[in-house]
C-alpha cells in the first residue's frame, strides 16, 4: 500500500524499483513512529539515487569538518590573544559559536542519515535537530546584524558614539540568544512544528501544510529572522560606505592642501579603507543571500503553494543555509587583521597566504586612518 513502511531492502534493489514500482516512495524507509509526521506531499516522490545521499553526506563531512576546525580556531584566537578580548569581538565570538554549534550538532546525526537513506533517530531528535538548526541559524543571522550596529556605532557616529563595554556586550549577546529561543521554540510548543523534509534525513519547520498557523509561523518568523535583520544590515553598510568616502574625500582634500600625495604611508601599496569595507560589506550582504535566500524560497513555495518542491531542491537549500557556517569564519575571522597575526604567530602553517605579523600590522595601519572618524574600523570588527 501506498505510503506502507517497507522492510529494509537491498539499495541496488530499491534504486531499480524506483523507476519501475511508482508504489516505492522517498517515505518507504522512514521509521513507522516516524510517519505520523511526514506531510502527504512527499509520497508521490520515488527515492533518490543512493549517489545523491553519497554525494550529500560528503558533503555535510567536509562542511562540518571545516566549520568546526575554522570556528573552533577563531573562538580560540580571540578568546586566548588578550589583544583581541575586547567587548566589539566577544559578538565575533559569538558568531562563531553559533556556527560551531550548529555543524557540531547537525553534522554527525546527517551523515548517519545518509548512510541509512532515512532519519533514524526517532520524532523527538528530528524536532531537537530542528530546532538547534533554527537557532544556531537565528544565533548566527542577529550576531551578523550586532556586528553590522557595533561597525555603525564606532565608524558613521565616531566620538560621539558610546563606547561599547564588555556588559554592553554581554546584554547584546544575552538578546540574541533569547530573541533566538523564543522563535524556535515557538514549533515545539504548537505554533508550526519540526518535521522531516525532503530526502528525510533532515528535520525542519513544516512548510507545507495550509493552515493558519502553520502559515503565519513562516511569514512572522521570515520578516524577524530574515528580512528585519537584512534591512538593518544593509542599513549600517550603506551609511559606513557613506561615512569612510566623505573620510577619505576630506583627506584627499587636505593633502592637496599640503601639497602632499597622501596623508596616509604606504598609500599607494595600500588599498584605500573605502574600497576594504566596501569589499567587505558587498561580501557579508552577498552571502547572507547566497546562504538562506534559497532555503526561504523553499519556504515560500511551500506556504504558498506556488511551485512543486520536490526532496533534490530541499538538499540545496539545506546545504547552502549550512555553507553559512563556514563563509563567516573566513569573513570575519581571517579578514581581521590581528587575527592574522595571532594566528600566524600560533600555528604559522595556517596563516593565510603565509602573511607575516608584520604585514598584519601595516594592512592594520592602513585602515586605521579612518580611525578618525572610526576609532579603527578593521579592529571593531
Amino acid at each position: 500500500m501506498l505510503g506502507e513502511p517497507l522492510a529494509p531492502m537491498p539499495l541496488s534493489w530499491i534504486s531499480t524499483a524506483a523507476v519501475s514500482n511508482s508504489n516505492v516512495t522517498v517515505v518507504d524507509r522512514v521509521p513507522p513512529e516516524m510517519l505520523y509526521m511526514v506531510d502527504a506531499h512527499w509520497y508521490q516522490f520515488p527515492p533518490l539515487n543512493p549517489l545523491w545521499h553519497s554525494i550529500l553526506g560528503f558533503a555535510i563531512f567536509v562542511l562540518a569538518c571545516v566549520s568546526v576546525c575554522g570556528n573552533g580556531m577563531v573562538m580560540y584566537i580571540f578568546t586566548t590573544t588578550k589583544p583581541l578580548r575586547t567587548p566589539s569581538n566577544m559578538m565575533i565570538i559569538n558568531l562563531a559559536f553559533s556556527d560551531f554549534l550548529m555543524m557540531f550538532t547537525m553534522g554527525p546525526p546527517m551523515i548517519i542519515n545518509c548512510y541509512n537513506e532515512t532519519w533514524v533517530f526517532g520524532p523527538f531528535a528530528c524536532e531537537v535537530y530542528g530546532m538547534l538548526g533554527s537557532l544556531s541559524g537565528c544565533v548566527s543571522i542577529w550576531s551578523m546584524t550586532m556586528i553590522a550596529f557595533d561597525r555603525y556605532n564606532v565608524i558613521v557616529k565616531g566620538l560621539s558614539a558610546k563606547p561599547m563595554t564588555f556588559n554592553g556586550s554581554l546584554l547584546k549577546i544575552l538578546f540574541v540568544w533569547i530573541n533566538s529561543l523564543f522563535w524556535t521554540l515557538a514549533p515545539m510548543f504548537g505554533w508550526n512544528r519540526y518535521v522531516p523534509e525532503g530526502n528525510m534525513t533532515a528535520c525542519g519547520t513544516d512548510y507545507l501544510s495550509q493552515d493558519i498557523v502553520s502559515r503565519s509561523y513562516i511569514m512572522v518568523y521570515s520578516f524577524f529572522v530574515y528580512w528585519f535583520p537584512l534591512l538593518m544590515i544593509i542599513y549600517s553598510y550603506t551609511f559606513i560606505l557613506k561615512a569612510v568616502s566623505e573620510h577619505e574625500k576630506n583627506m584627499r582634500e587636505q593633502a592637496k592642501k599640503m601639497n602632499v600625495s597622501s596623508l596616509r604611508s604606504s598609500d599607494a601599496a595600500k588599498q584605500s579603507a573605502e574600497i576594504k569595507l566596501a569589499k567587505v560589506a558587498l561580501v557579508t550582504i552577498s552571502l547572507w543571500f547566497m546562504a538562506w535566500t534559497p532555503y526561504l524560497v523553499i519556504n515560500y513555495a511551500g506556504i504558498f503553494n506556488t511551485a512543486p518542491i520536490s526532496p533534490l531542491a530541499t538538499i540545496w537549500g539545506s546545504l547552502f543555509a549550512k555553507a553559512n557556517a563556514v563563509y563567516n569564519p573566513i569573513v570575519y575571522g581571517i579578514s581581521h587583521p590581528k587575527y592574522r597575526a595571532a594566528l600566524y604567530q600560533r600555528f604559522p602553517s595556517l596563516a593565510c597566504a603565509t602573511e607575516t605579523p608584520a604585514a598584519a600590522a601595516g594592512d592594520d595601519q592602513s585602515v586605521a586612518s579612518a580611525g578618525t572618524v572610526a576609532s579603527d574600523p578593521a579592529n571593531s570588527a
